[in-house]
């Protein structure tokens, strides 16, 4: 049984930075990925970054490169999303996901666990 748990969001302003966490179990990460996604109010669910497990390829969509930066502690199960310089749009809920992660994007196998909440507000 596949388990996901997203953690560290909270109210930050707007320069400010933040780190995710995504402790996952049920599955091995060397045959997977993970990827966040996000929803804003009123919004569908919003790809943001994956990695690989097999060989720690990334993926960012362009409004988050070079702010965002995803890493994964393979002896913790665990995926981060390291956030800096936000923005009033990066306010959403953040989810992760078992995915697939290539160069054209990230697309989830339908898993999802509890998202945490990240508020970008002066």
């Amino acid at each position: 049984d596949v388990q996901l748990q997203a953690s560290g969001g909270g109210l930050v302003r707007p320069g400010g930075s933040l780190r995710l966490s995504c402790v996952f179990s049920g599955l091995t990460f060397e045959d997977y990925a993970i990827g966040w996604y996000r929803q804003a109010p009123g919004q569908e669910r919003d790809r943001v970054s994956c990695i690989r497990g097999s060989d720690g390829f990334t993926y960012y969509k362009n409004s988050v490169k070079g702010r965002f930066t995803i890493s994964s502690d393979n002896a913790k199960n665990t995926v981060y999303l390291q956030m800096n310089n936000l923005t009033p749009d990066d306010t959403a809920v953040y989810f992760c996901s078992p995915v697939s992660c290539d160069v054209k994007g990230l697309y989830s196998y339908g898993i999802w666990g509890q998202g945490t909440l990240v508020t970008v507000s002066s």
